[in-house]
């Protein structure tokens, strides 16, 4: 099928600009996965009488665990192809959320939203976005992560309203179900329009000269996730990239994904509202993180980064100390919406240039692991915070001032004295 759709493709548009609209797409469903639990606590809580913190905790674990096994199922790109992974990935998400309605107990919630949704999720991790962006796009590549970070916020656009609207009339059990159709619904799609190479399709990436050839699969995910770590892990940039990225998921899917709704709830903002200015918030988060991407490859991504983080924590430090009103609220969601997302595409730029083309897709994969430990802990500690002291403030103010600290890490990451990215 994808041959079919490439010929008709051909003299108009490359057929990697399809391939990074069914990726877009895929990851616009698994988004929808991951902003569940944001609208669920509240419901979960009512129907179950599960605390905020017990919730968060199995939250927290697929937070985590789509971070730790995003090298590996990198790897296992390698070994198995891009299609397959992707669709064992799609599969477990869809699986686990269908299960999900079944459940009664805490343990139930921890198996599917915690441990199925934590591995199932890493086919929208952060290390195969860059694997499709650096095997289809030798130019444009800084565009197209940014585009595949975009889908995050799209999602959160897109599905935040309608599982917040689904949970006020149909429960928890209304947002588990849509979401599952959801998944199932892109599956056929992927199968269908995700070639494996650009060579299978008799084309080379997006801005190359000759037709690549394609690459033999060898190893196995373990060892090549492993030995791609071992080069790199005497580095400081990879330790200075990884604790930057660790803040970003501090103050972003473990905080705001997880909590604002709450958030909202605790400062008599009803769930649908607080539910709207998570989508504005996705709303800006499209625009930053596209815009990134395009700043990306035309600018030092280590500027770009030092601003992001910079705005992002003055915006987490002051929102506690507002009138939490509508008119701050939409403030904090432009400032901080359009630089959420887009330290993404940024952080993979960076990635690339310091340790080149063939092992960036799987470092930022281990930097992401960073990225989703730094969202644990905030989803966790953001909810034992309101359960020990009644208010999130000091979640907030934490996380504001890590995002100061990160500011200033980014700025360390040498600059290597490497050939030009789409040239290599």
């Amino acid at each position: 099928m994808s041959g079919i759709v490439a010929k008709l493709c051909a003299g108009r548009i490359h057929y990697a600009w399809v391939v990074l609209a069914v990726m877009f797409s895929a990851m616009l469903a698994g988004v929808g996965v991951r902003a569940a639990p944001g609208v669920m606590i509240l419901p979960l809580e009512r129907a179950f009488g599960w605390n905020v913190s017990t919730i968060s905790g199995a939250v927290s674990i697929n937070i985590i665990l789509m971070g730790f096994t995003g090298p590996f199922l990198t790897g296992l790109v390698q070994v198995i192809g891009l299609k397959r992974t992707i669709l064992g990935c799609m599969a477990t998400l869809a699986s686990a959320t269908g299960l999900s309605l079944f459940m009664t107990a805490p343990w139930q919630l921890f198996l599917t939203w915690g441990l199925m949704v934590g591995i199932g999720s890493g086919a929208g991790a952060v290390g195969m976005a860059a694997a499709v962006a650096n095997r289809w796009f030798v130019k444009r590549s800084g565009l197209a992560m940014g585009l595949l970070s975009a889908a995050n916020a799209a999602g959160q656009l897109i599905f935040l309203p309608i599982l917040a609207l689904l949970a006020e009339h149909y429960g928890w059990e209304g947002v588990a179900l849509t979401v599952t159709l959801a998944i199932a619904a892109m599956i056929p799609v992927v199968f269908w329009l995700l070639p494996e190479y650009p060579a299978d399709i008799g084309l080379g990436p997006y801005g190359a000269i000759a037709e690549a050839s394609r690459p033999q699969r060898s190893g196995n995910p373990f060892a090549i996730a492993m030995t791609t770590l071992y080069r790199a892990i005497g580095s400081l940039d990879l330790w200075l990239l990884t604790v930057s990225f660790g803040i970003c998921g501090f103050s972003t899917n473990g905080l705001i994904n997880t909590h604002l709704i709450a958030y909202c709830s605790d400062h008599g903002i009803p769930e649908i509202t607080g539910a709207s200015v998570l989508a504005m918030l996705g709303a800006f988060s499209l625009i930053g993180a596209t815009a990134s991407g395009y700043l990306c490859d035309r600018f030092n991504p280590r500027v770009l980064l030092f601003w992001y983080y910079s705005l992002r924590g003055l915006s987490l430090v002051l929102i506690p100390f507002s009138a939490f009103d509508p008119v701050s609220l939409s403030v904090f969601s432009v400032f901080y919406g359009l630089d959420w997302v887009a330290t993404g595409p940024a952080t993979f730029a960076l990635t690339n240039q310091v340790f080149g083309r063939r092992d960036a897709p799987i470092l930022v994969s281990w930097i992401f692991a960073g990225h989703q430990v730094g969202g644990a802990l905030a989803a966790f500690g953001a909810g034992a915070v309101r359960t020990m002291t009644g208010d999130y403030l000091l979640a907030f103010l934490m996380s504001g001032l890590a995002c100061l600290v990160a500011s200033l890490l980014v700025l360390r990451v040498t600059r290597p004295m490497l050939v030009p990215v789409a040239a290599e």
